[in-house]
């Protein structure tokens, strides 16, 4: 029996495809089996090829797989686009109203399964993806009975019909494969899962929960891919809590307004992806001058320009480091996990509170719209911490105004919100003195200079690279960040498994960069090897910045729109030692 299989269903966009992976998704989670998820789409609302490919584990599992044991199509643009995955002896389960053909070089068996003609003369082509699921459950090994839960829970508004007709569907699907199939087959038997209840969500999701657990109330934003699920999530929150979302008509009217929200004392934020930023990098420069709180949410993708829209990159690293005019003081973290982003949101409200700094969270699509097993999140971590912010009367002084910039050696002033009594005080982007009032006094303008950049001296995280240091003198340090990390550590073990010593390090805090903590990591290695989904290198090149020994910084980049698999850094990682 198998411990863990990949699975796939592909066809037009529009066709069903997402719903038929999240039906035989949510079911396998329901058992206790561990998921990963990824969804392959265009930048298109309806046509073209989609697929969403979903590896299965008994254990936990953090990467795509690299290859697949079944593939489910609608059509044979989806059998001629990935069966070259298809391990040998996979197999493919098809609708036969296209007339499948399977590639004849191939090892592969294929089944031709009337999904459309099923579903109609059950009433409605509509559940021909249910006939698929139902053939994919046999094919495995799977009793239908453990997809009843989830159907009754999409279709019970629809009427107990509409539910019995469904399980209907998946159960001819089922006896399809088992009568063509001869009984089950035995190369794809999963074993049981450990039937453990545990979240199954995608990054944005957890992104979103973690900002709404960290206080924030105020959303303003433009819908981009693939940022929207953030706003699509807290449309529905955010107003039982008390807050609201606000689609704006632009990105620089979604950062002002957030700036201008949290001037006042709420916790707000906006998300977007590249063009969005690049939109907001005025905005951006404002919050530093003006010392207000800010949280973007970045999620990476294909650029520039609108470039690839729905595909993976990491291309704007050096956009968030040093986008916005002029010098200010920023952070920069990047989640490599669910759990991880979830909680870097509650941090990044923290730290941009704190510090009175603009903070973005930095993700990539794969990490943003993938779809994992979560484990329970501890909420007794969550801590708020609002800095400086005095919401209580002030004491008056001689000049009847509030030193909202006072110099300070922590370089972090007081803040009060508007109506705090005797806190009146100005507020410009203009160089300014205490009190806000604009100065171009030169001895002035380079105390308040040094005063903002004060801020982040020696600012680090808990957790600003996350290493795994398996050896004291390693063949190679393995580097990335974000999604990165699944494939780059599952590379790690078979490369430990051919004698080599590995360690790897996934730096979670891109600015200001975590020199201090990577250091004698980097200086014990004899290679350093960067795996990043750009085509320059940014990462290596920010290594580069803090380190010498650039001879020794190597390079792994992918920047085709996809992922990287873990059998690609494993074979990119060895060639280079």
């Amino acid at each position: 029996m198998l411990n863990q299989l990949s699975w796939k269903v592909g066809g037009q966009q529009g066709e069903g495809i997402d719903s038929t992976g999240e039906i035989f998704a949510i079911a396998l989670n329901r058992q206790g089996y561990y998921l990963y998820a990824y969804r392959h789409f265009s930048s298109r609302i309806k046509g073209g090829h989609t697929n969403n490919k979903i590896r299965v584990s008994t254990k936990p599992i953090s990467a795509l797989s690299d290859d697949l044991d079944v593939l489910v199509a609608f059509d044979q643009d989806t059998i001629n686009v990935n069966a070259h995955e298809l391990r040998a002896g996979g197999i493919i389960i098809a609708d036969s109203k296209f007339s499948p053909k399977a590639p004849t070089e191939m090892d592969v068996r294929l089944f031709s399964v009337p999904f459309t003609e099923i579903a109609q003369e059950l009433g409605t082509t509509l559940m021909k993806n249910m006939v698929a699921v139902g053939a994919s459950s046999a094919a495995l090994g799977l009793p239908v009975e453990m997809f009843k839960e989830v159907v009754t829970e999409l279709f019970t508004r629809k009427g107990q019909n509409v539910v019995d007709r469904n399980m209907e569907a998946i159960s001819k699907g089922a006896e399809y494969i088992y009568k063509e199939a001869g009984g089950s087959i035995p190369d794809f038997q999963l074993e049981s899962a450990d039937g453990k209840k545990r979240m199954y969500m995608i990054g944005n999701d957890a992104i979103a929960l973690g900002l709404l657990a960290g206080g924030a109330r105020f959303m303003p934003a433009y819908p981009i891919t693939p940022a929207s699920e953030i706003m699509e999530y807290l449309i529905k929150k955010l107003p039982l809590f008390g807050g609201a979302v606000i689609q704006t008509e632009d990105e620089i009217a979604a950062v002002t307004m957030a700036i201008g929200a949290n001037y006042t004392g709420a916790r707000a934020f906006t998300a977007s992806a590249g063009p969005g930023l690049s939109l907001m990098m005025e905005a951006i420069g404002l919050a530093g001058m003006t010392e207000t709180p800010l949280v973007i949410i970045n999620t990476q993708r294909g650029g520039p320009s609108t470039g690839l829209p729905t595909k993976q990159e990491q291309s704007d690293i050096n956009a968030m480091i040093y986008g916005t005019h002029g010098e200010i003081p920023k952070v920069v973290l990047a989640p490599s996990t669910p759990e991880e982003a979830f909680y870097d949101a509650i941090e990044a409200l923290n730290i941009a509170e704190e510090y009175q700094v603009p903070v973005i969270l930095l993700t990539d699509l794969q990490l943003s719209l993938g779809k994992q097993t979560v484990e329970p999140l501890q909420y007794d971590k969550i801590e708020i911490r609002r800095g400086k912010l005095n919401n209580s009367d002030q004491p008056e002084t001689e000049s009847g105004m509030f030193k909202r910039y006072e110099f300070t050696e922590s370089g972090v002033s007081p803040r009060v919100i508007p109506g705090v009594k005797n806190g009146i005080h100005h507020v410009t982007g203009v160089e300014h003195n205490e009190v806000g009032r604009p100065s171009e006094d030169a001895l002035n303008r380079r105390k308040m200079m040094d005063k903002r950049l004060r801020k982040l001296d020696g600012f680090t995280l808990p957790t600003s690279v996350v290493i795994d240091e398996q050896h004291e003198k390693p063949d190679a340090l393995v580097v990335g960040m974000g999604a990165t990390r699944g494939a780059i550590e599952e590379a790690a073990q078979r490369l430990a498994a051919d004698g080599m010593k590995i360690n790897t390090a996934i730096i979670r805090l891109i600015w200001p960069f975590p020199e201090r903590e990577l250091r004698s990591y980097f200086e014990n290695a004899k290679r350093v090897i960067v795996v990043e989904n750009n085509a320059t290198g940014q990462l290596a090149d920010l290594m580069k910045l803090h380190f010498s020994g650039h001879e020794k910084v190597k390079k792994v980049l992918k920047y085709d729109g996809n992922p990287f698999l873990p059998s690609i850094v494993y074979q990119e990682c060895k060639e280079l030692l």
